[in-house]
């Protein structure tokens, strides 16, 4: 039996594809790694304590903040501070971006952006959630304060990403642009492990994941590739099957391992579409490019988009290369918005 790799080990071993980071890398991971376990920790005691529920504040984007997004948000942020590899974070639960003002941190390399708890609304029914997370190296001069300008970077300048899925398992799958791996949490050893190595998504798949509730305010182009992932799709890809989970790190989990596209395009009460460009599309449209698939706003590369707020949105077609392609045709053929 050959024996576990652990997330340090592995993340020590490919240090050569990181080479600017000095070992920087291994630390901010190591940040990241120990506040998804304390967030798993506390998800697992969901319903035995008070820690479900909504906390009665809306975040800056309107949405109802629920318990344990806060909770998570407070861990990840005071993990991150701990280290002096990060200035600042950008998170979904903060109005503004968050700077680190130690000078220890002053003169960090890195800022980070992260939704802390993808789905949380799923908690109180033990379904599927997650964390998402993306690194950049900032613009701005060592030893001052970070800007907007080392948060508002287009994907493409990404130096890592991942995301965490606490479900069945927990798993954290990271690139840092050379490949993608997956690493299991073991709760008898409190580390993760080497689980899921060089993944790659299927070119095909038989997943489609889109919030069909939503089907009525979908552009025309959108609707018609439903109606053909239900009914015409060519027979050597039946039956397509409809999955959504309401998170997107475990639905694009899902579609990674098996192929399949996600879809969350605009609609007419969010014409930019729902999605946070910045700590949700990007994260994932790196990962999936170094996985071998594709990610759009059903237009643009998501990696090549200029970004110019930190809670800006975008719409995502996302997934395994010839879906993702085949509903860039039918968008093309019913331009409308």
């Amino acid at each position: 039996m050959s024996k576990l790799r652990t997330l340090g080990e592995f993340i020590v071993e490919k240090q050569q594809d990181f080479p600017h980071a000095s070992g920087e890398l291994s630390s901010l991971l190591s940040s990241i790694s120990l506040a998804a376990k304390i967030v798993n920790r506390e998800i697992n005691k969901a319903g035995l304590v008070d820690i479900t529920g909504a906390t009665g504040v809306d975040n800056i984007q309107g949405e109802e903040q629920q318990k344990l997004d806060a909770y998570a948000n407070e861990q990840f942020k005071a993990a991150l501070e701990a280290r002096d590899q990060v200035c600042g974070v950008g998170s979904e639960e903060e109005d503004e971006a968050v700077i680190f003002t130690q000078q220890l941190n002053q003169h960090a390399k890195y800022v980070v952006l992260m939704d802390p708890l993808d789905g949380s609304s799923n908690i109180d029914v033990n379904v599927s959630v997650g964390t998402i997370f993306c690194i950049y190296e900032r613009l701005s001069p060592i030893g001052t304060p970070p800007t907007d300008a080392d948060f508002l970077q287009p994907g493409h300048r990404q130096v890592a990403a991942g995301y965490v899925v606490y479900g069945s398992s927990t798993i954290l799958v990271y690139t840092t642009g050379n490949g993608v791996n997956g690493f299991t949490y073991d709760p008898s050893i409190g580390t993760f492990c080497l689980s899921h190595e060089n993944m790659t998504i299927p070119k095909d798949g038989k997943i489609y994941s889109i919030n069909e509730g939503n089907y009525i305010r979908f552009p025309q182009g959108v609707k018609q590739y439903i109606k053909y992932c239900q009914e015409s799709v060519p027979a050597e890809h039946r039956p397509y099957t409809s999955r959504y989970i309401g998170s997107l790190a475990s639905d694009f989990h899902r579609n990674l391992i098996k192929g399949g596209i996600y879809l969350y395009p605009s609609t007419e009460s969010h014409p930019q579409g729902k999605l946070r460009l910045l700590y949700e599309c990007n994260p994932m449209a790196f990962i999936v490019e170094q996985a071998g698939g594709i990610a759009t706003d059903g237009n643009t590369r998501i990696l090549d988009i200029v970004p110019d707020e930190l809670h800006q949105r975008a719409p995502l077609f996302l997934g395994s290369t010839n879906m993702v392609n085949t509903a860039h045709d039918f968008l093309k053929a019913h331009p409308d918005k």
